[in-house]
């Protein structure tokens, strides 16, 4: 894979250095959202002349196209927040979807809904099962891409839920195995890329969350890629985003996939694992996460920057992608935003002491803090 990430550079970017700057994926959606999503599913209790009714007893006149007119305003503000963060590569904070392997599922034929499984604590996740042949019936993404693409004034960066992480975190009725339905569920991503390329997109991540907590099937996982990859151009940047897990299971063998990037999660470990990706050494990009998703709290400009070069020991700056360490959608909003101001701001500001000759990869000058 050759895609080139120097396609992202703002035109008035302000430092020679460029570090690119993106978001995972998921964010806090508004508030108010959530209120029309129960308007349209009629669950919204209401007082009419000093008597309560539920949604359902009465006509809200909130049919489904007010639903998509407040996805699509929705998409519009979180888009818009991105950027004015200033960060390189955007998306819509998937404002679209609910779950990433439900959202997919239902969007699959092949794929069947019997009610929600409890996963942990007192969380419920809706799992689907494959009780048939899957099959490519219609686009699952395009029109999420080319409406973020028609507001976006900067790149747009499409996260697609991996085959592997939909066999895997699925009740599988119909195939030999998991490998089988992984393989399937591949064919199907790679047509659906090739949708999104011809729609415009040049920067897709593919989420395999799966592959941390089932190491062993790494081999599974480099033959998907192949499959999802075969015959998308080399100007299209492909990046894999593993979160959590012990990362020593499965490095070095990613270096053998099929992507330009490999998006990891350690700020939220303090870069514990940080020394796996030394030996040996690591050959292709390396998207690093700088401010923790799991914590509430802002992270200081001056912190984020000792995180950044934490990336220098691994990548030189040329090949890092700065990024929260995964989707932002648990964080209060504020939050959210927070950190990816102070992280652009933090990016922005080690460009500038590359420029100087402040720091140099793998080591940083004694004046850099």
């Amino acid at each position: 894979m050759t895609g080139t990430r120097e396609q992202f550079r703002p035109a008035d970017h302000p430092n020679d250095h460029f570090v690119l700057t993106t978001v995972v994926g998921s964010y806090p959606k508004p508030k108010w959202l959530n209120r029309a999503r129960d308007l349209d599913q009629g669950e919204v209790d209401v007082t009419v002349d000093g008597r309560s009714h539920s949604g359902a007893e009465i006509d809200l006149g909130f049919e489904e196209a007010h639903w998509q007119e407040a996805l699509d305003d929705a998409a519009r503000l979180i888009t818009d927040e991105h950027e004015r963060a200033g960060v390189d590569v955007v998306v819509d904070g998937e404002m679209r979807r609910n779950e990433m392997v439900e959202f997919f599922a239902h969007r699959i034929a092949g794929y069947e809904f019997h009610g929600p499984v409890k996963v942990w604590g007192h969380n419920y996740f809706d799992k689907p099962s494959v009780t048939d042949e899957v099959a490519y019936e219609e686009p699952w993404l395009i029109d999420e891409f080319e409406f973020t693409a028609g507001v976006a004034e900067r790149p747009v960066k499409v996260p697609i839920t991996g085959p592997y992480t939909l066999a895997n975190w699925s009740f599988n009725e119909y195939y030999e195995d998991d490998e089988q339905l992984a393989y399937a569920l591949a064919d199907l991503v790679n047509q659906e890329i090739e949708q999104l390329v011809e729609a415009g997109a040049r920067y897709i991540q593919i989420d395999e969350p799966a592959l941390a907590t089932t190491p062993d099937d790494h081999a599974i996982v480099g033959q998907c890629l192949e499959k999802l990859t075969a015959g998308i151009p080399d100007d299209v940047r492909i990046g894999l985003h593993v979160c959590y897990g012990d990362y020593s299971r499965i490095y070095p063998e990613v270096l053998e996939f099929p992507i330009d990037e490999f998006d990891v999660e350690l700020c939220n470990g303090d870069y514990e694992q940080l020394d796996i990706f030394t030996d040996p050494e690591f050959t292709t990009d390396l998207a690093l996460g700088v401010v923790d998703a799991h914590v509430a709290e802002v992270e200081s400009v001056e912190q984020i920057k000792r995180n950044i070069r934490k990336g220098f020991e691994i990548v030189p700056p040329e090949r890092l992608t700065v990024s929260p360490d995964c989707g932002l959608k648990l964080l209060p909003r504020e939050v959210a935003y927070g950190k990816m101001e102070n992280m652009v701001q933090a990016t922005r500001e080690i460009e500038a002491e590359l420029d100087r000759g402040e720091i140099t990869a793998g080591k940083a000058a004694p004046n850099a803090d």
